[in-house]
């Protein structure tokens, strides 16, 4: 194996430091925000230190050097947060008659700003969401539009607020709603709704969760000239705020005795405090039949998953799909889920 060369002594210690930057993101998910913001902003890195822990791995195997262990021992260590960034899962075969399924996407305002320079892309959702036929459509930054064809949907319940741009979120669905409401959040135009619906003999509470975002464009330019400082203290800002959101929805869903179905954007990531607290012992959909990244945010540098569908016990999860098409910022996510 032999001693290391200067340029090997330089990258073990880029590799130690990010190394300890895993290790230490694998307790995030257990220290609130409101008193460890700063530390909280890790999670939002956590796929990019898994991949890079996993290339020096792969540079210290060719290179045969013991060094490989640093970061193969915290990757081993953390198994579970490894394996849930990239899933390999098949579908079940199940009858599509027995299904439900359930689509969560954040449609960005239907680009009324024109981010995307698409004149058809009205046109290209409603085509969409009418070939994939969603039994439950979640959907968040959603404003009414006329353009938009929904008409597959016999019910719907939507929630908007704002001055000059009215925004909010909606859920659309096949079954009767017979009970739905908003949880309003303090200080922020977003917010949480739920609709209780009726299947068979079933009574099924859906979630629409939309958490509070930073605000920050992800692209390479505005990131450039963003100051490290104020970046960190908006999105520990952000995450402050998101606990608090969170406390408030789960309050709320806690009171509920119905089966329930949790679909929303987090703004956050699946190694993230809320993300654990919302999910409980429920079950993502991604995580038990998804496949690939799951990555649902364009974000340029790494594959960022912040859209989720959980659902309790009541329910297997047959089938979950994250679509590649680029009509927002985000991309849809459908589960297939069954009633036991």
């Amino acid at each position: 194996m032999g001693k290391l060369k200067i340029f090997e002594k330089f990258v073990f210690i880029i590799n130690s430091l990010i190394a300890f930057a895993l290790l230490l993101s694998y307790v995030l998910p257990y220290m609130e925000p409101k008193k460890f913001a700063f530390l909280s902003v890790l999670s939002l890195a956590v796929p990019l230190l898994i991949i890079v822990n996993i290339l020096f791995v792969i540079y210290w195997l060719l290179k045969v050097k013991k060094q490989l262990l640093v970061s193969l021992v915290v990757l081993a260590i953390g198994y579970n947060y490894v394996f849930s960034l990239y899933k390999l899962s098949s579908s079940k075969n199940v009858d599509d008659t027995e299904n439900i399924s359930v689509m969560n996407y954040n449609v960005r305002l239907f680009n009324v700003f024109d981010w995307i320079e698409d004149p058809n892309l009205k046109e290209n959702i409603s085509k969409f969401i009418a070939e994939n036929n969603p039994d439950i459509l979640c959907m968040q930054e959603y404003r009414t539009d006329d353009d938009v064809n929904l008409r597959i949907f016999p019910y719907k319940y939507i929630e908007l607020s704002g001055n000059k741009v009215k925004n909010g979120q909606a859920i659309y669905t096949k079954f009767p709603i017979i009970n739905s409401g908003s949880i309003e959040f303090p200080h922020t135009s977003n917010n949480a709704i739920f609709v209780d619906v009726v299947k068979g003999v079933d009574t099924i509470r859906v979630y629409n969760v939309h958490l509070q975002s930073s605000g920050i464009d992800p692209t390479v330019e505005k990131l450039s000239k963003e100051n490290s400082e104020n970046l960190f203290k908006r999105v520990s800002s952000t995450f402050k705020m998101q606990q608090s959101q969170t406390e408030q929805f789960l309050a709320h869903k806690n009171k509920s005795t119905y089966k329930t179905i949790i679909s929303g954007d987090f703004n956050n990531t699946a190694y993230s405090y809320v993300y654990k607290e919302i999910k409980g012992d429920m079950k993502d959909a991604f995580k038990q039949a998804g496949n690939g990244f799951g990555r649902t945010f364009d974000f340029k540098f790494f594959p960022v998953r912040i859209d989720f569908v959980f659902v309790d016990d009541a329910f297997e999860i047959n089938a979950f799909k994250t679509f590649d098409v680029k009509y927002s910022d985000h991309y849809p996510v459908m589960a297939k889920v069954k009633l036991k």
